[in-house]
């Protein structure tokens, strides 16, 4: 547009229009003058009446714009015309305008208070969906509000999440660019930097903006660690893109990746182009996107003058050429359009908007190097949410890649991991940290880690929850091979040692030592050892209360045996002294009656313990985290320790008497043999109280059996392993004269 500068003497000369004609707005304007002349060759549409137009030049300025519309809307033909001719001029019925939002908005204001319809074939500002302001606009191609939601889809489609934006300085720019980041925060997508322009503002502004973009190259290549964006999103006019471009191209930089909805640059004829090889964006229709919505705004206009003046009648449709024609009816009539021309649907719903369908096309390079546009997908917001958007073919990124750019804040966070934001910084900029102990993140980008159930433990990476290894003394382990041999061999030992002394049964030495009391503790011994068998395997309820009390009474047997044994040698040595009678107190019968007092008290506390809170089998979840004991819980603590404490108790007493009987003179004494054994006993079971209480897992029950074999083999071997040498050894020392012998 020409500038003028007015000196205020004299009325202004009207803005005017210099410089070289658009290409592309021409083909717009070719292509209404098609469509009124298709209209008019019908015989369908608007039968017997003729369309007329008229084309007015805007140069794409708002006080061009605006000096227009007045002008359309008074009516330039001053002759007054006697005949049945209609003026020349005739009634403006409605308006195709414009292709810019803004000069639409100046327009809509103008012509909207004499209810003249306005249809545009490319103004897409949300805001002119307002029906309180613009209750006369309609509009062939779709609001930027579902523009915007498309763009931040296809942005998030690609993982995009850190991007650059600029928009034009104007109604259509800055409107469409706020419903972008409405849009884009919802999808979680952040905006790194955000500029706003307009062709016209100086050109230091213009570099400002330049140097924004190629500032955010520049820290790309030299891999700092601030995150840049690689991706710009473009709410801009195509001739504002042109100069941004322009100004950009001065100082090449490495390229971006550009997502917009306008763009195209035009080289300005010289004059000496053959017109049949000149390629221009007037004569390039192989892609007539906009030039459609042109086509589709003078098809609405005419379907809805159709509608008023045309009525059918039978199978013929007749209209009314003498009809005086309002704009207000045409523009009640365009409320209710609803036609297909060749294959495309037109309708507007309650603000004017069709319905939102895009092509995403992709600039592609063609064999010879041109620039074509491909579409590769679809926008409809017609159709369900999880189809509204599509891909369908490859896209070549920018510099002719084949491999998707990367823009984004932080990398991904992979599965066993999750993201912690980083202080002062956006959403979309965080650190990627392990899950704790325990917890997994199956998702990428996982906001928090979860636990997994209790009988569940996450893998190595984190990202998936297996169940716990249930770990107990399995007959399987070598631990538990090695325990179940001992304790067999042990129960062998003392029945072969019981076939020894039953072999020699009439030999002074097992007279001596009182061979029922023998038979009766190799028997208990002989339990013992089996009974730790018990404790090996997978524990059930009555494994639980069988192998407790099992080892409780066999114990008590066993010591009660060997306590009558002390009190034997005791009482034996009391008879030989003179007028002494002890022996009648304490023969066969009451040593009998000993062993069974004492192996009943055992059954009794055990018994007890059964009835009340008998041990049974649980998962341990608390010693190990990552894995499950199974184990035989006490039941009643009370119990067991009871149980412990009598065989304890019967220990000590032992203990006691062999000590005082220690140092009889003569070889029929094994009191010190008694005395060495239950030394040994005591120490076990003293070292096992603790080795049990911190000992984890199934090594609690391997210290148990452990317990039970050593004090076993340290009774067996200390009171029948020197009678068995000297029975089957030294033969010559089994004999009466022998044992009586007091050296």
């Amino acid at each position: 547009m020409h500038t003028e500068i007015y000196p205020y003497t004299a009325v202004p000369e009207p803005p005017k229009c210099t410089g070289s004609i658009d290409a592309r707005e021409l083909r717009f304007s070719r292509a209404m003058i098609f469509a009124i002349e298709e209209i008019n060759n019908s015989t369908e549409l608007l039968p017997g009446i003729k369309l007329g137009y008229q084309i007015h030049d805007s140069c794409g300025a708002v006080p061009v714009a605006m000096y227009k519309a007045f002008q359309l809307s008074n009516g330039e033909d001053n002759v007054f015309y006697k005949d049945n001719k209609c003026a020349q001029s005739g009634m403006m019925a409605a308006l195709v305008a414009e292709s810019g939002s803004t000069p639409s908005i100046s327009i809509s204001r103008i012509i909207g208070p004499f209810n003249i319809p306005q249809v545009s074939h490319y103004a897409t500002c949300a805001c002119l969906s307002d029906k309180q302001q613009f209750p006369n606009f309609f509009r062939t191609i779709p609001s930027d509000a579902f523009q915007a939601e498309a763009l931040a889809k296809l942005v998030k489609h690609f993982g995009w999440t850190w991007i650059g934006t600029i928009c034009s300085d104007s109604d259509y720019g800055n409107n469409g660019m706020a419903s972008f980041l409405q849009a884009a925060q919802k999808e979680g997508i952040c905006v790194e930097f955000s500029e706003s322009f307009y062709r016209t503002n100086p050109i230091s502004k213009i570099q400002t903006v330049a140097d924004v973009i190629r500032r955010s190259i520049k820290l790309s290549v030299f891999h700092t660690i601030k995150a840049t964006a690689k991706v710009i999103v473009a709410f801009t006019a195509s001739g504002d893109m042109k100069v941004l471009l322009e100004e950009l191209a001065r100082k090449p930089a490495p390229s971006l990746q550009w997502i917009g909805n306008a763009a195209a640059g035009e080289r300005v004829c010289d004059g000496s182009e053959d017109l049949k090889k000149l390629q221009s964006s007037y004569t390039e229709t192989s892609q007539l996107r906009v030039t459609n919505m042109v086509y589709k705004a003078v098809y609405a206009i005419a379907h809805a003058i159709h509608s008023v003046v045309c009525q059918k009648r039978t199978f013929i449709t007749r209209c009314d050429k003498n009809l005086m024609l309002e704009s207000k009816q045409v523009l009640a009539a365009l409320k209710k359009v609803n036609f297909t021309q060749n294959g495309y649907s037109v309708s507007f719903d309650a603000n004017g908007d069709p319905v939102a369908v895009y092509e995403l096309v992709n600039w592609q390079k063609d064999i010879s190097g041109n620039i074509e546009l491909v579409t590769v997908g679809y926008y409809d917001a017609s159709l369900p949410m999880t189809e509204k958007f599509h891909i369908n073919r490859n896209i070549t990124w920018m510099d002719g890649r084949e491999l998707m750019p990367v823009s984004v804040c932080t990398d991904s966070c992979p599965p066993g991991t999750h993201r912690v934001l980083q202080k002062g910084k956006p959403i979309c900029c965080y650190d990627c940290i392990p899950c704790p102990e325990g917890e997994i993140s199956n998702t990428t980008d996982s906001s928090d880690c979860f636990p997994c159930p209790m009988e569940f433990w996450p893998n190595a990476e984190r990202d998936s929850c297996h169940p716990k290894p249930v770990e107990f003394l399995s007959i399987n382990e070598t631990l538990a091979i090695i325990l179940a041999a001992f304790s067999v061999g042990g129960a062998c030992l003392a029945i072969l040692t019981a076939a020894v002394f039953f072999h020699h049964r009439t030999t002074p030495i097992v007279r001596a030592n009182n061979s029922e009391l023998s038979f009766l503790l190799l028997f208990s011994l002989t339990l013992c050892f089996l009974c730790s068998l018990t404790f090996i395997g997978a524990p059930t309820e009555w494994s639980c209360m069988l192998r407790h009390s099992a080892f409780g009474i066999t114990f008590v047997l066993c010591i009660s045996c060997v306590l009558g044994k002390t009190i034997v040698v005791l009482m034996a040595f009391k008879a030989t002294l003179p007028g002494s009678n002890v022996m009648k107190w304490f023969g066969p019968p009451q040593q009998r009656l000993t062993v069974v007092l004492f192996t009943f008290v055992q059954v009794l506390i055990c018994t007890v313990w059964l009835v009340v809170r008998p041990p049974f089998p649980m998962k341990n979840f608390s010693t190990y985290k990552e894995r499950i004991i199974l184990e035989c819980a006490l039941g009643s603590s009370i119990g067991f320790w009871a149980v412990l404490g009598y065989i304890g108790l019967l220990a000590v007493f032992c203990f006691v008497l062999a000590v005082l009987a220690r140092k009889l003179p003569d070889n029929f004494n094994e009191a010190k043999f008694i005395t060495f054994s239950m030394l040994i006993f005591c120490a076990v079971w003293l070292t096992f109280i603790p080795a049990y209480v911190s000992s984890p897992g199934k090594f609690t029950v391997a210290v148990e059996i452990f317990a039970i074999l050593a004090s076993s083999f340290g009774l067996i071997m200390c009171l029948f392993a020197p009678k068995c040498f000297i029975i089957l050894c030294q033969p010559e020392k089994n004999t009466k004269k022998h044992l009586m012998n007091k050296n």
